[in-house]
């Protein structure tokens, strides 16, 4: 299996409003980013999720992942919950069975994860480290309608 490092961020101009994602993806010298964004009301947890999406969907083969993240939302829903979730039929539980909040975009993400060997790492946002800096600048773009790509 190729070793990949994908570094996602998600960006949102109001809570909610106008979104954007990105991804970038390293192997070896090899590197790609993409960044998309959402005209429409959503959140900045959605586009953290689209983010992982489209960075796993780019992958054209099983390949360890070591996903790069500042979301602890995406960290917690991969490693944690998402086993429980799809276990219990996407709703939560403890709060009387309440659906998962982005329960259609886990479900993608929940099937595209299955499909690698996906070790995630959190980085504080803002930080200086220099992909999470970049996903965010492109997401941040993309959210308030400036992206020129």
């Amino acid at each position: 299996m190729k070793n990949v490092t994908l570094t996602t961020d998600g960006a949102c101009v109001r809570n909610s409003g106008p979104g954007g994602w990105a991804y970038i993806l390293r192997y070896g010298e090899h590197v790609a980013e993409r960044a998309g964004g959402v005209p429409d009301s959503t959140t900045n947890n959605r586009m953290e999720i689209q983010a992982a999406i489209e960075g796993l969907k780019a992958l054209k083969e099983p390949c360890r992942v070591l996903l790069v993240t500042d979301s602890t939302y995406l960290l917690n829903g991969i490693n944690i919950y998402r086993h429980a979730w799809r276990d219990s039929g996407w709703v939560i539980r403890r709060k009387n069975n309440k659906p998962v909040p982005n329960a259609d975009l886990w479900k993608i993400l929940d099937e595209l994860v299955e499909q690698h060997t996906v070790e995630c790492k959190w980085v504080r946002g803002h930080s200086g480290s220099p992909d999470n800096e970049r996903c965010d600048a492109l997401a941040t773009l993309h959210a308030a309608g400036k992206a020129t790509s």
